[in-house]
């Protein structure tokens, strides 16, 4: 992506863990790098096809001088997900957080917090095969698109499947969705699984009856394996009723691991 930079932007704010460091105010030093396409403002000279520096300039400006936290770590973090929730077409930032003046009783030139975030792809399988199962997809859809730092982008037909596992149970209605989403891997994971929990899914039998069940397929191209989540999902290659909806809203996509497409999974699996 390109990049429009702001370098050593003066802001004077409340920020610190000392009482006199809230009442008082010290100075801060922010840098800022946008993450955007500025080829469409190049080609037109349309600023509003670009990210207006000046305008996000003050309002890092605001935004750090209307909040008081003790950790400068707070500070970046807040900020950060404040630009990507209010910035148009800002895709990623990467934010650095100066204190000249930190009271640490040694002679130091600065101390400073960097972090990158920004936007991510996901895939979402959805499932259920109790009660209403359309009603519980549909408000796990809902869920999510009321869920901040997360945008739905489109959802795949409902497609009922018979059960995968444990088959002596209903039918199933399954989906996915595509969303967009600033929420780190395990973070996105917390939330659907207080989804599941708001349509009272119990886990009793492996592969058994549920109302809900959330399962992350895909995110961007990241390849993640530890005891609470593995992506992609290790059964995605594996599953039909997975396999035929994400087909429908992303046939191109590649299996990071078996550098497959969805559609040629969707295909040796037939």
């Amino acid at each position: 992506m390109d990049k429009i930079q702001i370098k050593n932007l003066e802001i004077f704010a409340n920020h610190g863990v000392f009482p006199e460091e809230n009442k008082l105010g010290q100075k801060f030093i922010i840098s800022a790098t946008l993450y955007t396409s500025t080829r469409k403002a190049g080609k037109t000279d349309d600023l509003t096809a670009s990210i207006h520096y000046g305008e996000v300039s003050q309002f890092i400006t605001k935004f750090v001088q209307e909040h008081t936290w003790k950790l400068l770590e707070t500070v970046v973090e807040q900020l950060a997900e404040a630009m990507l929730l209010q910035i148009p077409h800002l895709e990623k930032v990467e934010l650095e957080i100066k204190k000249p003046w930190a009271p640490v009783g040694l002679p130091l030139e600065t101390v400073s917090v960097s972090i990158e975030r920004g936007w991510h792809t996901a895939y979402i399988a959805m499932g259920s095969n109790m009660g209403d199962k359309k009603a519980y997809l549909d408000m796990s859809v809902l869920g999510l698109q009321l869920t901040k730092g997360c945008i739905v982008e489109t959802v795949a037909d409902y497609l009922a499947t018979e059960p995968y596992g444990y088959t002596d149970q209903d039918e199933f209605l399954n989906s996915v969705m595509k969303i967009r989403t600033i929420l780190p891997p395990h973070e996105l994971l917390d939330r659907l699984h207080e989804l599941e929990q708001e349509a009272n899914r119990v886990r009793v039998i492996h592969w058994g009856p549920r109302t809900l069940d959330l399962d992350i397929l895909l995110y961007d191209d990241l390849i993640l394996d530890d005891e609470e989540l593995h992506i992609p999902h290790i059964e995605l290659h594996k599953r039909d009723f997975v396999l035929i909806p994400l087909a429908q809203i992303a046939p191109w996509v590649r299996h990071p691991v078996y550098n497959q497409t969805v559609q040629e999974l969707l295909e040796r699996l037939k």
